[in-house]
């Protein structure tokens, strides 16, 4: 059996064309270039189904293995999944190393991963990888275990790899449980505190930490690559009507993102699903922006956050000559689409001024009477950023109008002395103004 070559970084890239419209060669390179290594050459190929043995053929296989000797190829990367027969079979043909589209992904993200729970998820999608790929080319796999009062049949090596790698990721089950727990703490923290969240999300590199950035100067790496950042950050943001807000950055999708990836940052995603809003962050210079788009939705459908309302953030104006900041409206005025450049900043206050449009369109129009010693109630609304409008009454007090959310209302209720401290007023009925004094009522 083969022993497999170690290290390596000039690669050859295989793209397989199973359709006409199915060309990402150019996003593989990225990602090639992504995991440092260096594209050195490429061989491409059409077929309407893979081969059972090579997945490109055998023709194409032996075409493979001149390119490698002729350019001294060490790794060589296929922009598809292949079975661990189908990778075995390459490398034994080639020999050399071959990765599959998954397993180049997966090496991004372990090089990439910075926090203690992204390292847990990037290890465990790896395992789960890895587990399927025991029967592969390393010669120690089919030795037997033996000495001295061990030997006979016992336990082959890979029957003790695969064990071993089951009680690894038993373990790490259990570490990114515990850091699940930890997650709702704060979730339900934020909840008690009745802050919404606003979650970015996005194709990789639509520029999402540099939105987050400018913001919230919330020094995220960003750069123009691929999942340049994946680690979730939370920052809070203060937004028109309503201050603050929880803005949540997560990692960047991809066509055909892993299911090993979307299982394993299921705790990190949870931020996106439990969202007041989602900021689908597009590249607007970006030719193929459409199904890019179709392919976040799809990812974001699958975590379980397709019902929470979306709106578009068309990014990178600033690589559209004559295209302008601007606000785009559905047919019953609600915003649908923000233009913008989050590098020069032109636009941010339009999606600052949509973002508050959308969480006051959950809230209701209240017209409150607060008695003279209700100044802690009236600083709360303050703080909410609920007060619309307030006038002095003339017996001392304020009548103050109120925008609020179902869950600070309920809030406000709740502290104490509010029933004797204020009077809900009718929100269809009561303009802004004050009965005549000693009246005791509203107008």
């Amino acid at each position: 059996m083969l022993e497999r070559p170690s290290g390596g970084e000039r690669a050859l890239l295989v793209h397989v064309q199973f359709a006409p419209d199915d060309d990402d060669s150019e996003e593989f390179t990225e990602l090639a270039r992504a995991a440092a290594v260096e594209p050195v050459a490429a061989v491409t190929a059409r077929r309407t189904t893979p081969d059972a043995k090579f997945f490109v053929g055998s023709g194409k296989a032996d075409e493979i293995a001149a390119a490698c000797r002729a350019h001294d190829i060490e790794v060589v990367l296929i922009n598809h999944d292949l079975s661990p027969a189908q990778e075995r079979n390459l490398e034994r043909h080639l020999e050399c190393r071959v990765i599959d589209r998954t397993g180049l992904i997966l090496d991004i993200f372990a090089q990439r991963a910075r926090s203690f729970e992204g390292k847990l998820q990037v290890e465990l999608a790896q395992l789960k990888h890895l587990s399927t790929r025991l029967v592969r080319g390393w010669t120690h796999l089919e030795r037997q275990k033996g000495g001295i009062g061990l030997r006979g049949p016992g336990e082959t090596q890979l029957e003790t790899d695969r064990r071993l790698i089951g009680v690894r990721i038993k373990q790490i089950n259990e570490k990114l449980e515990r850091v699940k727990r930890q997650r709702r703490q704060g979730t339900r923290a934020r909840k008690r505190a009745l802050l919404s969240t606003v979650a970015l999300v996005g194709y990789t590199n639509a520029g999402k930490s540099t939105l987050f950035n400018r913001l919230t100067a919330g020094g995220v790496y960003a750069a123009d690559q691929l999942f340049a950042t994946l680690d979730t950050t939370l920052r809070t943001l203060d937004v028109p009507g309503e201050h603050p807000v929880v803005l949540s950055d997560t990692v960047g999708f991809i066509r055909r993102l892993p299911p090993e990836l979307v299982a394993a940052f299921e705790a990190t995603l949870e931020e996106t699903r439990d969202a007041t809003l989602l900021l689908h962050v597009v590249d607007a210079a970006d030719e193929e922006r459409d199904q890019r788009m179709a392919d976040v939705l799809e990812v974001v459908a699958r975590i379980g956050a397709g019902a929470v309302p979306v709106i578009e953030v068309y990014n990178k104006i600033d690589a559209i000559p004559g295209r302008e900041p601007a606000v785009e409206r559905d047919a019953q005025g609600r915003v649908r689409r923000v233009w913008l450049s989050a590098l020069d900043g032109r636009g941010i206050h339009l999606l600052l001024e949509a973002i508050g449009e959308h969480l006051d369109e959950r809230k209701n129009r209240r017209w409150l009477r607060l008695a003279p010693g209700a100044g802690r109630l009236r600083a709360r609304l303050y703080e909410w950023g609920a007060v619309a409008d307030e006038s002095d009454l003339p017996e001392g007090g304020w009548l103050v109008e109120t925008n609020l959310g179902e869950a600070r209302w309920q809030a406000l209720r709740a502290e104490p002395g509010f029933a004797t401290a204020v009077i809900e007023v009718d929100a269809d009925a009561v303009p802004l103004e004050v009965a005549p004094e000693g009246s005791g009522e509203l107008v």
